[in-house]
């Protein structure tokens, strides 16, 4: 199985947020699943994707718990 990578800067990028909100998502236990290696930080593409799917909403008044379920038919 071969997984692509973002590093903590191109996720921040692609979220429009910075490294070290990220860094503090990584201590609360909040954002997506991460890889530590030798002091590097490294998340799955396919965690990353994950993670969007879960926060995906219909409404702001939504909780996790009630998430957009994705439909195939869409």
């Amino acid at each position: 199985m071969s997984s692509s990578f973002l590093t903590s800067e191109r996720l921040a990028e692609r979220w429009s947020i910075t490294p070290a909100t990220l860094k503090q998502w990584r201590w609360n236990g909040r954002g997506p699943h991460f890889l530590k290696i030798g002091g590097r930080v490294l998340y799955r593409v396919e965690d990353v994707e994950d993670f969007e799917s879960q926060k995906l909403r219909q409404n702001t008044s939504q909780t996790d718990s009630q998430n957009v379920r994705r439909d195939s038919n869409r």
